[in-house]
């Protein structure tokens, strides 16, 4: 049985190519059947309505914060999504370390053969002098 985006994505493209089909288990009645667009449409005339009416909720600097800190502490229970986005942060770390030295070698071998260079063309030029 396809999963539910699977589903979704079926629904999705029969409402952009202009078709409705009924499968079992599904309906084309309701706001869930209607395409995303349709959908965005409706919910934003009724978040217009709720703010004419008076009625919109407004979140406050410290409704936002609890709500904030409460989102996160659900994810942070999450112990293996956690450890992932430790990992990937971690790994964005140490390569940044690791093209900071490359960089810094690579500049300490320019700066290497330039004093090699200099120091041979001095070389030169005191042999010129003296010969």
């Amino acid at each position: 049985m396809p999963d539910r985006n699977e589903m979704e994505t079926g629904r999705d493209a029969d409402q952009m190519n202009g078709r409705t089909t009924a499968r079992s288990g599904t309906s084309n009645r309701g706001f869930a059947s209607m395409d995303r667009s349709r959908q965005r449409e409706i919910a934003s005339k009724g978040g217009r309505a709720a703010h004419q009416k008076g009625t919109a909720h407004e979140w406050t600097a410290d409704e936002a914060r609890v709500a904030g800190r409460k989102g996160g502490e659900t994810v942070s229970r999450d112990r293996e999504h956690m450890a992932a986005i430790g990992r990937e942060g971690g790994g964005a770390r140490s390569a940044s370390a690791r093209r900071r030295a490359l960089s810094q070698r690579n500049e300490a071998v320019v700066e290497d053969r330039s004093r090699v260079a200099r120091a041979q063309r001095g070389d030169e030029a005191e042999r010129e002098m003296t010969g």
